[in-house]
C-alpha cells in the first residue's frame, strides 16, 4: 500500500504502476480485474437539486399561487403569457446539437468563435397559455429589460389586443432572473410605461422561484419544440432561424410567428429612487418579492 488513496490513472497507467512493484499485468487484465470489483467508466449524472436559498414551504405556496392566477384568468377569459429569453445562438455555420435526416453530413465550422459569426440571436419568447400561440422575437444586440418590454408590447400590439378585444388585464408568468428579473427596476418601470400606462392594461406579474424555471410553460410548451425543430440544422442566417421557428408545430395545435428586432440595445438603463417611489405598483402580501400588480393610474 502507498499513500495514494485515489486515482485518476488508465489502465495502462496502472498496468505500468504495477510492474514497477513486480506484478506483471495487461491493461485489458486490469480492466476485467476492474470490472469484477464494481468498477466502470462512468460520466457525471446531473441529479442533484440545486441547493437554494427558499424554503420549501415558499416554493410551494409560490406554485399554488400561479395555478389560481391561471385558473383565475382562464374563467374570466383574459390573457396570460408565458415570457422568457431562450438560449442564444451563434448566426453562421455552426454545429448545432442533435441529428436530422440527410444523406451526408453536412460541414460546418470546427470552432464555434464568435468573431466569425454573422450574428448573434436572441431569442424573447412569448406563449400565449389560453391560446396555445407562441410568438418570438430575435433580437441581435443585448438582452435587456427593454428589449424584453417591447417584445410583450409588441406581442400586444400584433396579435393580444386582437385575441382578447375587451380585456383590460394581462398575466405574465416569468423567470426570476435576466432581463424579466425580479430585482430590475428597469422591467417594473417599462412594463408600466408601456403597457399600462400606453395601453390602459393593469399586469399582473407571478415569478417562479429560483431554481424552477423548467416549470414555466413556455420551457416545455415552446422553446423545447423548437429545439426539436431544428436540431442538427446549422442556423446560418437570420432567416434560417425565422424559419425553422415559424415552421414548428405539435399535434396539440401549437403555431408560432418569428419576427426579427434589429434595434441596438444599451444595458444599464437606471431608474431612480423617485421613480421607483411614484411607480403605481401593489405587492402581494405574502410573498411580495415575486408578485405584483401594475396599474395604468
Amino acid at each position: 500500500m502507498t499513500d495514494l488513496k485515489w486515482t485518476h490513472k488508465t489502465t495502462a497507467k496502472i498496468a505500468e504502476e504495477l510492474r514497477v512493484l513486480g506484478i506483471d499485468i495487461s491493461p485489458n487484465s486490469v480492466a476485467r480485474l476492474l470490472k469484477q470489483m464494481g468498477y466502470s467508466l462512468r460520466v457525471n449524472h446531473k441529479q442533484l437539486p440545486r441547493v437554494s436559498k427558499v424554503a420549501p414551504a415558499e416554493r410551494d405556496a409560490q406554485f399554488a399561487h400561479i395555478t389560481e392566477l391561471r385558473e383565475d384568468f382562464a374563467l374570466r377569459g383574459l390573457p396570460a403569457i408565458s415570457v422568457d429569453t431562450k438560449k442564444k445562438e451563434l448566426v453562421g455555420l455552426f454545429k448545432n446539437p442533435g441529428r436530422a435526416w440527410n444523406k451526408a453530413p453536412v460541414n460546418v465550422r470546427d470552432h464555434d468563435f464568435a468573431s466569425e459569426a454573422d450574428g448573434k440571436a436572441i431569442p424573447y419568447g412569448i406563449y400565449d397559455i389560453r391560446a396555445n400561440l407562441g410568438s418570438l422575437f430575435i433580437g441581435t444586440s443585448r438582452d435587456t429589460p427593454e428589449f424584453a418590454v417591447n417584445c410583450i408590447e409588441a406581442w400586444w400590439c400584433d396579435e393580444g389586443q386582437y385575441r382578447y378585444p375587451d380585456a383590460t388585464e394581462l398575466a405574465i408568468l416569468a423567470d426570476g432572473g435576466g432581463s424579466n428579473g425580479t430585482h430590475s427596476r428597469a422591467w417594473k418601470f417599462l412594463l408600466q410605461r408601456q403597457l399600462c400606462r400606453q395601453h390602459g392594461l393593469t399586469v399582473t406579474v407571478a415569478h417562479y422561484p429560483p431554481g424552477t424555471s423548467k416549470w414555466n410553460p413556455i420551457e416545455h410548451r415552446l422553446f423545447s419544440e423548437i429545439s426539436k425543430n431544428w436540431a442538427g440544422r446549422p442556423l446560418d442566417s437570420y432567416e434560417t432561424v425565422l424559419n425553422y421557428i415559424r415552421t414548428t408545430t405539435t399535434a396539440t395545435g401549437l403555431k408560432v410567428r418569428a419576427q426579427l428586432m434589429s434595434r441596438a440595445y444599451d444595458s444599464g438603463m437606471k431608474i431612480t429612487d423617485a421613480q421607483m417611489q411614484e411607480l403605481p405598483i401593489i405587492k402581494n402580501e405574502a410573498m411580495p418579492k415575486w408578485n405584483y400588480t401594475l396599474s395604468p393610474a
